[in-house]
């Protein structure tokens, strides 16, 4: 496929003007290292990567000299490689020499939980997280909707006439740089080759995972419970493993940026909020993938993964959206003890809330605008002007108002380019 922009990229070359270290992380084969590359092509950088044997070994016999005597800024791929003294010879570096922009670390797993890499860099790094591709990235879109729905300023956008068969397409399809142009018997050998990589090698380079089948086993499982709360000792259960095990496992399909959590909001609201997180699967074409289903099966009435797959894929592309994004924003779920869910709670610096519910349906009923108007209703009551927004995302081409501060928006309102917008109110 063609190069796509990043609309991470201009963050990141902006951060390089005044940190010393720059951190960029995500998912292995997200396009890390096509967008670490071009950065360092047009700052006239250097690139190395410590997926070459030869490099890695130089890095870890002498980090020092091994980051030394190359034009900057220095690219050092999947730095986590590197182990610790790595990281501690980059700090050592900058400290000596506080120049802005030396370093652009980049890695697929997390690392700021890597139990083997002790150094942090605080103060000295700026972390950012690349997401698979969106669709506004490959639609060439750049989207101000989700700033809108914050500030008021954004006004329906008409559907550019995306069907329900298509939007589970998409899903199933995801952002990963290399499965976009796949068809599906193509996509689906990708994937597992993409699984068995990352199961049986990138965690287990870093971790002592002694049941490689029953950590594939574990994400093949997440899949099926995406959008919803995980119950550990279920996964334990079912797969015959200690829930220590499990739980250690699980927490490194989230370090590799398999998995990403939604944790439970709560704002001083007269209710009783349930403290459990929601989960999903960081790609919903992998998602689709682990489970073995395809769009057409979807697409039949009452298939039961459509909607927790919709509601990932929407929930990944406001999250990948939202990380390229100067605003500052939290992204959690709401839950109480009287079952009333919100999909998505979305946070900003200044305290201001948009709540995001994601349905299937192609004609969307009022009555499914009732939680999000509770919240409403609740949060002006304790935090006035806090409610920004409530919007309610489907599968259909309704576009409107539908109350003080309630939504209707088709799913692709996210990816539609800012001048195609519609005259209703």
């Amino acid at each position: 496929m063609e190069l796509v922009d990043r609309q991470l990229g201009p963050r990141i070359e902006e951060a390089l003007e005044w940190a010393r270290v720059v951190m960029l992380h995500g998912a292995r084969q997200c396009g890390k290292t096509t967008l670490a590359r071009l950065i360092a092509a047009r700052r006239e950088g250097t690139y190395v990567s410590l997926d070459d044997e030869a490099q890695r070994e130089m890095a870890l016999a002498d980090p020092l000299t091994f980051l030394l005597g190359h034009r900057h800024p220095l690219v050092v791929d999947e730095a986590q490689l590197g182990g610790d003294r790595l990281v501690r010879a980059v700090k050592q570096l900058v400290d000596a020499e506080p120049t802005p922009g030396r370093f652009l670390l980049t890695g697929s797993t997390n690392f700021l939980t890597v139990p083997t890499i002790s150094e942090s860099l605080a103060g000295r790094v700026q972390i950012f997280r690349l997401w698979p591709l969106s669709q506004a990235e490959l639609a060439g879109a750049a989207p101000s909707e989700i700033d809108g729905w914050f500030d008021g300023s954004s006004p329906p956008t008409a559907s550019a006439g995306t069907t329900r068969d298509d939007y589970l397409a998409r899903a199933c399809r995801g952002g990963y740089p290399e499965v976009v142009a796949l068809e599906a018997g193509r996509r689906r050998q990708w994937f597992r080759g993409y699984v068995e990589t990352v199961t049986q090698r990138d965690i287990a380079v870093l971790a002592d995972i002694r049941k490689i089948a029953a950590l594939g086993a574990l994400l093949r499982w997440t899949a099926g419970v995406t959008a919803g709360a995980v119950n550990l000792s279920d996964a334990a259960r079912r797969l015959q493993t200690s829930r220590p095990v499990i739980t250690s496992y699980f927490e490194w399909l989230q370090a590799v940026f398999l998995v990403h959590e939604l944790p439970a909001w709560s704002r001083g609201l007269p209710s009783r909020p349930v403290r459990r997180s929601k989960y999903h699967v960081a790609d919903s074409g992998l998602a689709a993938s682990l489970l073995q289903i395809e769009p057409g099966e979807l697409a039949r009435p009452g298939a039961p993964a459509a909607g927790p797959l919709l509601e990932t894929f929407a929930v990944n592309e406001i999250a990948g959206q939202l990380s390229a994004s100067p605003r500052d924003c939290t992204l959690s779920h709401y839950r109480d003890n009287q079952g009333r869910e919100i999909d998505l709670v979305l946070e900003d610096a200044d305290g201001g809330v948009v709540a995001v519910e994601v349905k299937a349906t192609r004609s969307p009923d009022p009555r499914q605008l009732s939680r999000l108007a509770w919240l409403r209703q609740r949060l002006d009551g304790v935090a006035p002007g806090a409610f920004r927004a409530g919007v309610l995302l489907h599968t259909g081409e309704q576009s409107g108002k539908a109350g003080d501060r309630l939504h209707l928006r088709p799913i692709d309102c996210l990816w539609t380019p800012n001048g195609r917008r519609s005259g209703q109110q």
